[in-house]
């Protein structure tokens, strides 16, 4: 450590705020063209047939997660997020410059593919900047960004669209998000390089490693796609994801055409249901440590907190069928908890299962699974919601997240040599 430079207390849950903070940028301005997505179609002359199209090439794009997760691995974190993060920022702000659906469909696929890092990048950061005992909290505070982006994009974006014009609405997101990559590279370095990282927090984390996941020779994707604990991840995660899909994207739409609201009560309620997600990101990892204080295991513990997660989910059942608007965001918010209380807990089980210089490609893997679930249910929402109503998907959502859990409990398949965590739990 050079002369100077004085060590930072718990550096480790600072970087993990930066990265929540980059998380929530990123959910900001894939958010943007859900909440716009009334005054820009109308704008347009667009229909909801084409706008599912348009969420879908997002999804196409996205699903190129193994790609960019791989080159994390690669290239490194901190100049990888840098260079994808400030792609993200200007193909958001180039929104303002589309003419009509086809324009916006490749925009929305050139985002899929440049913010198909952020989980992997979060992730990696989890994996080598913390000990096994508390990656599933840290996880839980990364993944807050994703429920904080999409809970302030109602707000913002028709707080602009109302000053300004929708256009406008897309430029402001990207300034900010380009202003992460400054914060990003000023404040992060890896473990091993951290000039501001002390030499007590450094052995802490390491350990607080299980030796199983110690770095080694890095399998390529088809090795990894042969692997069984791989499948018992993505799988669940393809069931599950199209909840977020709907909330982010369809959501404002929903509350205009079902519902009667308009622009302002958008504003006003839309986020609610994501500020029920914030506190699920930390009810997953919670759950999972009141399980491992009574004695159950890592990934069981893991396995039941998704499981509770889902069952709450089945609350969406009732979304399309109640008649008050304010009881359906009620449920809606409910479902945006459970979502997230499981999805978080899926997402972790990647640290516990795979070395450090996997877990972008693991992750990325994942990523593609799951934004492809979210393609196929909402191109299904756009092609047949015209004619058979919001309610089926509604109920199809709860049965989903039931299925992953079965998935989660019969595929995968905890170590042979169990992790032991160093210490007391802070969270699983």
């Amino acid at each position: 450590m050079k002369a100077g430079r004085r060590p930072i207390k718990n550096l480790r849950w600072w970087l993990i705020g930066v990265v929540m903070i980059g998380t929530s940028l990123n959910y900001l301005t894939r958010s943007t063209l859900g909440v716009a997505a009334p005054t820009v179609l109308a704008d347009l002359g667009i229909g909801e047939r084409e706008y599912g199209w348009i969420t879908g090439a997002f999804q196409l794009g996205i699903m190129l997660q193994p790609v960019a997760g791989y080159l994390l691995d690669t290239i490194g974190l901190r100049m990888g997020l840098a260079i994808f993060a400030s792609a993200w920022a200007v193909i958001t702000m180039a929104h303002g410059l589309a003419t009509g659906w086809m324009s916006l469909m490749g925009l929305r696929a050139a985002l899929g593919f440049a913010e198909g890092t952020a989980h992997p990048g979060g992730l990696k950061v989890v994996a080598e900047w913390f000990p096994a005992r508390e990656r599933g909290f840290a996880s839980g505070i990364y993944n807050v960004g994703a429920s904080f982006g999409s809970m302030l994009a109602p707000p913002l974006v028709a707080g602009a669209i109302l000053w300004w014009n929708w256009r406008a609405a897309f430029v402001v997101v990207g300034i900010l998000a380009g202003l992460w990559v400054v914060l990003w590279l000023f404040t992060y370095r890896s473990v091993e390089t951290h000039q501001r990282l002390s030499e007590e927090e450094r052995a802490l984390i390491a350990t607080g490693r299980e030796a199983h996941l110690a770095v080694g020779p890095r399998r390529s994707i088809p090795t990894l796609l042969r692997q069984r604990n791989l499948w018992g991840i993505v799988l669940p995660r393809f069931l599950a994801d199209p909840t977020w899909g709907t909330l982010t994207f369809w959501l404002p739409l929903y509350l205009v055409t079902a519902r009667g609201f308009d622009l302002a009560q958008i504003a006003m309620f839309a986020w609610l249901p994501f500020v029920a997600a914030d506190f699920g990101c930390m009810a997953g990892p919670a759950m999972a440590a009141w399980l491992r204080r009574r004695g159950v295991g890592l990934i069981n513990a893991r396995r039941g907190a998704f499981t509770i997660g889902a069952l709450l989910m089945t609350c969406m059942i009732f979304v399309g069928s109640v008649e008050s608007p304010y009881a359906a965001i009620a449920l809606l918010s409910l479902g945006g908890f459970a979502h997230q209380m499981l999805s978080v807990t899926c997402i972790t089980l990647a640290t516990d299962l795979f070395p450090q210089n996997e877990i972008g490609t693991v992750a990325g893997i994942g990523g593609t699974f799951a934004n492809l679930g979210v393609l196929l249910f909402s191109v299904a929402i756009g092609t047949l919601v015209t004619t058979i109503g919001y309610e089926p998907f509604f109920v199809a959502l709860s049965m989903l997240d039931l299925l992953a859990a079965v998935v989660l409990w019969t595929v995968v398949k905890p170590p042979a040599v169990a992790p032991e965590p160093q210490g007391q739990d802070v969270a699983a």
